[in-house]
Protein backbone atom coordinates (compact mmCIF):
# COMPACT_ATOMS: atom_id res chain seq x y z
CA UNK A 1 0.00 0.00 0.00
CA UNK A 2 1.37 3.24 -1.15
CA UNK A 3 0.09 6.96 -0.67
CA UNK A 4 2.31 10.08 -0.69
CA UNK A 5 4.66 9.17 1.18
CA UNK A 6 6.17 5.98 -1.16
CA UNK A 7 6.70 5.42 -4.76
CA UNK A 8 6.57 2.15 -6.79
CA UNK A 9 9.29 0.53 -8.78
CA UNK A 10 11.59 0.74 -6.23
CA UNK A 11 13.37 -1.99 -8.50
CA UNK A 12 14.54 1.09 -9.96
CA UNK A 13 16.28 1.63 -7.20
CA UNK A 14 17.95 -2.09 -6.99
CA UNK A 15 18.75 -1.69 -10.43
CA UNK A 16 16.78 -4.82 -11.60
CA UNK A 17 14.81 -4.17 -15.04
CA UNK A 18 11.52 -5.67 -13.97
CA UNK A 19 9.14 -7.34 -11.84
CA UNK A 20 5.96 -9.69 -11.74
CA UNK A 21 4.10 -7.60 -9.74
CA UNK A 22 0.98 -5.73 -11.17
CA UNK A 23 -0.28 -2.62 -9.34
CA UNK A 24 -3.70 -0.32 -9.36
CA UNK A 25 -4.70 2.62 -8.03
CA UNK A 26 -7.84 2.56 -5.79
CA UNK A 27 -8.80 6.19 -5.33
CA UNK A 28 -8.43 9.45 -6.56
CA UNK A 29 -5.07 12.19 -6.52
CA UNK A 30 -2.23 12.97 -8.29
CA UNK A 31 1.24 11.43 -9.04
CA UNK A 32 4.08 11.95 -10.71
CA UNK A 33 5.50 9.24 -13.43
CA UNK A 34 9.10 9.03 -14.36
CA UNK A 35 10.78 7.50 -16.52
CA UNK A 36 13.58 5.13 -15.53
CA UNK A 37 16.35 6.75 -17.98
CA UNK A 38 15.77 10.29 -16.25
CA UNK A 39 14.91 8.80 -12.88
CA UNK A 40 18.79 7.00 -12.74
CA UNK A 41 20.03 10.27 -14.21
CA UNK A 42 19.02 11.94 -11.00
CA UNK A 43 19.58 9.37 -8.43
CA UNK A 44 22.93 8.63 -9.86
CA UNK A 45 23.29 12.50 -9.07
CA UNK A 46 22.18 12.81 -5.79
CA UNK A 47 23.36 11.30 -2.61
CA UNK A 48 21.05 12.72 -0.94
CA UNK A 49 17.61 11.08 -3.40
CA UNK A 50 19.95 7.86 -2.63
CA UNK A 51 19.97 7.49 1.14
CA UNK A 52 16.36 9.05 1.21
CA UNK A 53 15.14 5.86 -1.50
CA UNK A 54 17.73 3.50 0.35
CA UNK A 55 15.47 4.29 3.34
CA UNK A 56 12.56 3.88 1.84
CA UNK A 57 13.56 0.59 0.65
CA UNK A 58 14.43 -0.55 4.47
CA UNK A 59 10.94 0.63 5.48
CA UNK A 60 9.43 -1.34 2.62
CA UNK A 61 11.38 -4.46 3.52
CA UNK A 62 10.44 -4.44 7.20
CA UNK A 63 6.84 -3.41 7.00
CA UNK A 64 6.78 -6.59 4.62
CA UNK A 65 7.98 -8.65 7.03
CA UNK A 66 5.92 -7.21 9.67
CA UNK A 67 2.88 -8.17 7.08
CA UNK A 68 4.16 -11.84 6.63
CA UNK A 69 4.15 -12.01 10.80
CA UNK A 70 1.01 -10.53 10.97
CA UNK A 71 -0.92 -12.64 8.63
CA UNK A 72 0.29 -15.86 10.19
CA UNK A 73 -0.12 -14.78 14.04
CA UNK A 74 -3.38 -12.53 14.20
CA UNK A 75 -6.84 -12.58 13.52
CA UNK A 76 -8.69 -11.11 10.65
CA UNK A 77 -10.64 -8.11 12.67
CA UNK A 78 -7.25 -6.81 14.12
CA UNK A 79 -5.70 -7.06 10.40
CA UNK A 80 -8.90 -5.29 9.18
CA UNK A 81 -8.64 -2.48 11.83
CA UNK A 82 -4.78 -2.57 10.73
CA UNK A 83 -5.74 -2.30 6.90
CA UNK A 84 -8.51 0.31 7.78
CA UNK A 85 -5.99 3.02 9.60
CA UNK A 86 -3.33 2.23 6.93
CA UNK A 87 -5.84 3.75 4.03
CA UNK A 88 -7.05 6.03 6.18
CA UNK A 89 -3.24 7.45 6.71
CA UNK A 90 -3.14 7.50 2.71
CA UNK A 91 -6.05 8.86 1.69
CA UNK A 92 -6.50 11.22 4.20
CA UNK A 93 -9.99 11.36 4.51
CA UNK A 94 -12.72 9.74 6.44
CA UNK A 95 -14.95 7.95 3.86
CA UNK A 96 -14.02 6.38 1.10
CA UNK A 97 -14.82 3.63 -1.45
CA UNK A 98 -14.29 0.02 -1.09
CA UNK A 99 -16.15 -3.52 -1.42
CA UNK A 100 -15.82 -5.99 1.00
CA UNK A 101 -14.88 -8.26 -2.27
CA UNK A 102 -11.72 -5.91 -2.76
CA UNK A 103 -11.06 -5.86 1.16
CA UNK A 104 -10.93 -9.92 1.05
CA UNK A 105 -8.86 -9.89 -2.32
CA UNK A 106 -6.06 -7.66 -0.66
CA UNK A 107 -5.85 -9.21 2.61
CA UNK A 108 -5.52 -12.82 1.05
CA UNK A 109 -8.85 -13.79 2.87
CA UNK A 110 -11.95 -14.95 2.10
CA UNK A 111 -14.93 -12.61 1.61
CA UNK A 112 -16.98 -13.97 4.58
CA UNK A 113 -14.29 -13.03 6.82
CA UNK A 114 -14.35 -9.49 5.93
CA UNK A 115 -18.30 -9.02 5.96
CA UNK A 116 -18.09 -10.64 9.70
CA UNK A 117 -15.10 -8.64 10.57
CA UNK A 118 -16.39 -5.41 9.34
CA UNK A 119 -20.05 -6.18 10.86
CA UNK A 120 -18.49 -6.44 14.39
CA UNK A 121 -16.86 -3.06 13.97
CA UNK A 122 -19.83 -1.49 12.56
CA UNK A 123 -21.56 -2.51 15.49
CA UNK A 124 -19.16 -1.40 17.92
CA UNK A 125 -19.21 2.19 16.25
CA UNK A 126 -15.78 2.70 15.04
CA UNK A 127 -17.12 2.33 11.25
CA UNK A 128 -20.13 2.59 8.65
CA UNK A 129 -19.92 0.50 6.06
CA UNK A 130 -22.84 0.74 3.57
CA UNK A 131 -22.99 0.09 -0.62
CA UNK A 132 -19.19 0.34 -0.76
CA UNK A 133 -18.39 3.38 1.07
CA UNK A 134 -16.62 2.76 4.54
CA UNK A 135 -16.53 5.38 6.86
CA UNK A 136 -14.06 5.42 9.47
CA UNK A 137 -15.92 6.97 12.61
CA UNK A 138 -14.09 6.36 15.72
CA UNK A 139 -10.56 6.49 14.87
CA UNK A 140 -8.72 6.21 18.50
CA UNK A 141 -11.12 2.98 19.00
CA UNK A 142 -10.27 1.20 15.97
CA UNK A 143 -6.42 1.80 17.08
CA UNK A 144 -7.27 -0.54 19.82
CA UNK A 145 -8.57 -2.86 17.79
CA UNK A 146 -5.60 -3.28 15.80
CA UNK A 147 -2.58 -5.28 16.42
CA UNK A 148 0.76 -4.71 17.60
CA UNK A 149 1.74 -4.52 13.82
CA UNK A 150 0.42 -1.25 13.21
CA UNK A 151 2.14 0.83 16.07
CA UNK A 152 5.28 -0.98 14.58
CA UNK A 153 4.32 0.09 11.28
CA UNK A 154 4.51 4.04 12.00
CA UNK A 155 7.38 3.32 14.38
CA UNK A 156 9.17 2.16 11.35
CA UNK A 157 8.32 5.18 8.94
CA UNK A 158 9.19 7.44 11.87
CA UNK A 159 12.62 5.86 12.85
CA UNK A 160 14.06 6.07 8.99
CA UNK A 161 11.84 8.19 7.22
CA UNK A 162 11.91 11.05 9.28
Amino acid sequence: MVGNEGMLGLQVVLAVGSVPLQASVQGTGTAWRVATEPFNRELAGSRALQQNLNCYLQVTLLQLSSEARCVRFHQINQRLARWLLMTHDRTHADSFNVTQALIAHLMGVRRVGIAKAAGALQRKGMISYARGMLTILDRKALELETCSCYETALKTYARFMT
